[in-house]
C-alpha cells in the first residue's frame, strides 16, 4: 500500500463519485478505479458500494477513511516538518560566547535569530575563548563567540572563523585616578600602574592582546590581580585595585567610580569573532550564521 492509495481512496470517499474524483487528482477515471480495486484486494475488503449511479461507503470504508484521513495528515507534517528542518528553522543550537560579547554584538544577533526561528533552541554558555574553541572542535558546541589576538597563532586547525566585530581598547581606571584628566591616554603612561589582567590561556587568548599592546607600547604591565571575567575586572577598577584595558562596547558597563578613557593613536584593536567546525553544514548553523552575516553588515555601517 502507498501513500497515493490512501490519497485515491479519500478523494473518492469525499466526492463520492469517480469522475469527479478524477478530475480532482487530476487522473484519468479508469486508472483511479483500477487503483482503488487493487486497494481493495490488499487490504481484503470492500470499502466502495459502486452502482453505475451512486458510490456509498461501506461501514469498513467508513472506518478506512478516517484512519487513512489521519495517515495522510501525519505524512504531511512530516514533510513539512522535514522542510522547516532543512531550512534551519526548528531543532536546537549549543552558542558559547565570551562575558564581554555581551556588551556588544551578541544581544543584538540572539534577538534578531529569535525573532526570525522562534522555534529553535537556543543554549547558551559562557566560558574563555579557548575552551569554547575546543567545544567547538569537539562539536559539544556548535558554533563560539571568541575575543583573541589578530594574530591566529594556535587556532584550532579544524575550525572556520568569522569576524563579527572590530572594536578598540580602551582604558578602565578609577574615577580619582589623575590619568583620568586626560581625553585619550598614550598606553605608556600606564607603565607603573597596577594591572588587573585577565589569565593567559592555552594561546590565543584575550590576555594575550593586552600584554601584546603593553609591549608595543615599551613596557611590561605590573599585574597585581587576575580574574576571568571583564565585569570583575571592571568591578576591581572600581574598587582602586589598579587599571585594566577593555574592548570599546563594554564602557556600557557602568561603575559610578570607573571612568573610560580612549588610548591615543594607534589604539590596539580586539576582534570578536564567531568559530565553528569546517564542514559543518547543519541547517540550524547556517541560519544562525545567515542572520550574524546581516547583523554585523548592518554594524558597520
Amino acid at each position: 500500500m502507498e501513500l497515493r492509495h490512501l490519497r485515491y481512496f479519500v478523494a473518492v470517499a469525499e466526492e463520492l463519485h469517480f469522475g469527479h474524483a478524477a478530475r480532482r487528482l487530476m487522473l484519468a477515471q479508469p486508472p483511479l478505479s483500477r487503483q482503488i480495486q487493487k486497494l481493495e484486494q490488499e487490504i481484503g475488503v470492500k470499502l466502495l458500494e459502486r452502482t453505475k449511479r451512486h458510490v456509498e461507503l461501506t461501514a469498513a470504508g467508513k472506518v478506512f477513511l478516517e484512519r487513512a484521513r489521519r495517515v495522510i495528515e501525519q505524512a504531511d507534517l512530516a514533510v513539512v516538518a522535514a522542510q522547516r528542518a532543512g531550512r534551519g528553522e526548528t531543532g536546537s543550537l549549543a552558542v558559547g560566547f565570551v562575558g564581554s560579547a555581551t556588551y556588544g554584538v551578541l544581544p543584538e544577533v540572539l534577538r534578531a535569530f529569535r525573532k526570525k526561528y522562534p522555534e529553535v533552541e537556543l543554549v547558551l554558555y559562557e566560558m574563555g575563548s579557548t575552551a569554547q574553541q575546543r567545544a567547538v572542535a569537539e562539536g559539544r558546541l556548535h558554533l563560539g563567540f571568541i575575543r583573541t589576538p589578530r594574530d591566529r597563532t594556535g587556532r584550532e586547525a579544524s575550525l572556520d572563523e568569522r569576524v563579527v566585530q572590530r572594536e578598540p581598547l580602551m582604558v578602565a581606571l578609577p574615577k580619582g585616578h589623575a590619568l583620568a584628566k586626560l581625553e585619550t591616554l598614550p598606553l605608556i603612561q600606564l607603565q607603573n600602574e597596577p594591572f588587573i589582567l585577565f589569565p593567559r590561556e592555552a594561546r590565543p587568548s584575550y590576555g594575550d592582546l593586552v600584554l601584546a599592546a603593553c609591549a608595543a607600547a615599551g613596557f611590561v604591565p605590573r599585574v597585581t590581580q587576575q580574574t576571568q571575567e571583564m565585569q570583575t575586572a571592571v568591578s576591581l577598577v572600581a574598587a582602586g585595585m589598579g587599571v585594566t584595558l577593555v574592548p570599546q562596547s563594554v564602557h556600557t558597563l557602568r561603575r559610578d567610580n570607573v571612568v573610560y578613557k580612549p588610548i591615543a593613536p594607534p589604539a590596539p584593536i580586539s576582534e570578536l569573532s564567531a568559530v565553528y567546525r569546517k564542514g559543518d553544514d547543519s541547517p540550524v548553523l547556517m541560519a544562525f550564521l545567515n542572520v550574524l552575516a546581516e547583523i554585523a553588515a548592518a554594524s558597520a555601517k
